[in-house]
């Protein structure tokens, strides 16, 4: 099986090159100024198939020829795609029933990327021919690294609703259920009278008044992630028909949320994403860290690309923020200190034409005699100095659960509140625990969970019974789980689990819930310990929680379930299961004067609220025996890979982090019991 790519310097440096966009002439320079960046790995040919297909089975390969050799001349070695994310206009107008088609009926229109019905027949004849092609002639090619099928899978047809995908989707249904009846129990079609008689009755989600049956919408979307996983598969096979070399697709994690990427991990040779910085997010930074923590734990803790990011601006946000001095530097080395063997860039030149000239690039607009580019040049150097990063791994002793199928299910429509967000309560605890200076990875709920002390699952309202009994195995053997409210509330058909709430979590939780009391919008609760010291806020969410064998630690001091539990604990076996039954604060909460306030000087923190979330997952973290580095900065990035520690300051003054020994692979300096790190800087330590 082919594993990771074979490169020649150690992290692969570089981005998507388009150089088609541009006459030949400015080839020469773009390889001039490769190397002068230390560029050695290229991504060619994402989006040139109607140049190397200019009519149907008619090929032109003379420039993809000459850019691949020139390449290999330099020696800058090649990621080669499959153009087939951007099929060519003569395609569109030749097979009409391959267009998309969108909720409301309407086929959509060409002029861009992904104009296209994952189910065609005329769509995968014509991509596999194409990959053929390519695979035939240039496997042998000196330059190739890897293969790059497709790009960015779902990013605008993740769902198609034509006839073709109707009946592409029928067919789904009976593999999967074998008769019609099943599919009525799964999706509980009794329910305002929608019994199918036969599979031929059966028709996508599309646009309809709302209430449609749940179970057809999750299974719709399972179909169209399986359309899409088809065609990688046969582009795949193409290409191995003749090549022995490592084959990929570029993720868009957690972006892409159609796409389930525990479906598509083992699908690659070695797991890529792109990335890019929601600029006026006041978190980005904590944001990028989740994104590059999921995307290695979709790699299964190996070594995986950033595929894309951004030198600077983007050009799709609603306000595109150009980048600050030295925020690039540190978003690409945070993407290694989280996994990532590769720093690459969306795109080498800046394009002049089309949807995306505003977008930043390795060579900007300004030219050379830039910021942007100097500072391309200098990650370079940075880049070579971390090769003996490369290929060593990331440990965390506390896992997040992660289910995309969840993620869908609890954002359909008419759930308790509109305010119920996977997103939010996850990146809520990923946020609380990165201030803490813990490494997380993410899990799926039935992924084998011996190697964690602590297990935190944010947001599972969709939860099997198989995953809640690995739940429960977990904590009787020894872990520590904390469940956040609204979860195993379902099945994988969202059918709530009977009994009452918090259903196949009951057991594990040693609790159940009588009634959900949403809040109003900006609605808030008091939420003290069981002490009566101090005291939090509590956002979206309370309920009545009744106790079996769990033991109170927090409680509702007012709202609808005043007196009532907040916060449980219970002891299970060798482990302890927490829950908490609100949106605790994140920051400061504290609603006693004189209490409400701790000092925290072995985390180096002056001044912070020990009740709100933070002051919950410290208690938890302190339960399960979790050790974090004491003395260091709130706002300063700590991540052990291997044997190189990654410190980066994201905050305006410098900062000292202590128990730091080692050799600087940046600078050379050697650390002996603390190092200071710039404003803004990074520090890589040999420890």
């Amino acid at each position: 099986m082919p594993g990771y790519p074979v490169l020649p310097d150690g992290l692969a440096y570089g981005g998507d090159y388009n150089p088609e966009q541009w006459p030949e002439e400015v080839w020469q320079e773009d390889v001039r100024l490769m190397r002068e960046a230390g560029v050695n790995l290229v991504t060619v040919g994402v989006f040139n198939w109607g140049l190397i297909e200019p009519a149907e089975d008619v090929y032109d390969f003379d420039r993809l020829d000459r850019i691949l050799d020139l390449l290999h001349t330099e020696g800058i070695m090649v990621d080669l795609a499959t153009p087939t994310s951007s099929p060519p206009v003569w395609f569109r107008n030749r097979y009409p029933g391959s267009r998309l088609v969108d909720r409301e009926g309407r086929v959509l229109g060409g002029a861009t990327r992904h104009s296209f019905c994952p189910s065609s027949p005329d769509y995968a004849a014509a991509s596999e021919r194409v990959a053929v092609r390519l695979a035939e002639r240039y496997s042998g090619h000196p330059a190739l690294a890897m293969w790059h099928v497709h790009n960015e899978y779902g990013w605008a047809n993740a769902h198609c609703y034509c006839a073709t995908s109707a009946e592409a989707f029928r067919a789904w249904l009976r593999e999967r259920y074998g008769d019609i009846g099943a599919v009525n129990a799964a999706w509980g079609t009794t329910f305002w009278g929608l019994t199918y008689g036969s599979f031929d009755e059966i028709e996508p989600p599309v646009h309809a008044p709302v209430g449609l049956l749940t179970g057809l919408q999750l299974d719709f979307m399972r179909f169209s992630v399986d359309a899409h996983v088809a065609n990688f598969r046969r582009e795949r096979a193409a290409v191995r028909r003749f090549s022995d070399l490592p084959v990929t697709t570029n993720f868009m994690i957690p972006n892409c949320k159609p796409m389930d990427y525990w479906r598509w991990s083992a699908e690659v040779d070695v797991v890529a994403n792109d990335h890019y910085l929601d600029a006026e997010g006041p978190d980005a930074h904590i944001d990028l860290a989740m994104a590059a923590d999921l995307t290695r734990s979709v790699a299964g803790g190996r070594p995986w690309m950033l595929m894309e990011h951004s030198t600077g601006a983007v050009n799709w946000q609603p306000r595109n923020l150009a980048k600050r001095r030295g925020e690039m530097r540190r978003n690409s080395l945070a993407h290694v200190a989280r996994g990532s063997d590769s720093v690459m860039f969306f795109q080498w030149r800046a394009s002049r034409h089309g949807a995306e000239k505003f977008h930043s690039a390795m060579v900007p607009h300004a030219g050379t005699d830039s910021e942007v580019w100097r500072d391309v040049v200098d990650l370079g150097t940075d880049l070579g100095r971390l090769a003996p990063v490369r290929g060593s791994r990331v440990e965390a002793d506390v896992a997040v659960v992660w289910d995309w199928e969840s993620y869908w299910a609890l954002e359909l429509e008419w759930r308790p509140s509109a305010d119920l967000r996977f997103r939010e309560r996850v990146g809520a605890f990923y946020a609380a625990l990165w201030r803490e200076h813990v490494t997380v990875d993410f899990v799926h709920p039935s992924a084998d969970l011996s190697a964690y002390r602590l297990v935190v699952a944010p947001s599972a309202y969709l939860l099997t019974e198989a995953s809640a009994k690995n739940l429960h195995r977990y904590v009787e053997a020894g872990g520590h789980l904390l469940v956040s409210f609204f979860s195993g509330i379902v099945d994988e058909n969202d059918t709530i689990h009977a009994g009452p709430y918090p259903g196949v979590l009951r057991e594990v939780l040693g609790l159940s819930v009588e009634e959900f009391h949403p809040l109003r919008e900006h609605g808030t609760v008091t939420v003290a310990p069981a002490t009566g010291i101090g005291g939090s806020v509590g956002r979206i969410w309370s309920e009545r929680v009744r106790v079996g064998e769990a033991m109170p630690v927090w409680t509702f001091a007012d709202g609808p379930d005043a007196g009532h539990p907040a916060v449980t604990r219970h002891d299970l076996g060798a482990g302890a299961a927490w829950y908490v039954a609100t949106a605790l604060d994140e920051t400061h909460g504290a609603t006693d004067g004189t209490h409400g306030v701790a000092h925290d000087t072995a985390r180096g923190s002056a001044s912070r609220d020990p009740y709100g979330l933070r002051g919950l997952l410290r208690e938890v973290l302190d339960h399960a025996g979790v050790r974090r580095l004491a003395g260091v900065p709130e706002d300063v990035e700590v991540v052990r890979r291997g044997a190189h520690l990654f410190l980066i300051n994201h905050a305006d003054q410098p900062a000292t982090v202590p128990g730091v020994t080692g050799t600087g692979l940046l600078d050379g300096v050697e650390h002996r019991g603390s190092a200071t790190v710039p404003p803004g800087g990074v520090a890589v330590v040999r420890t």
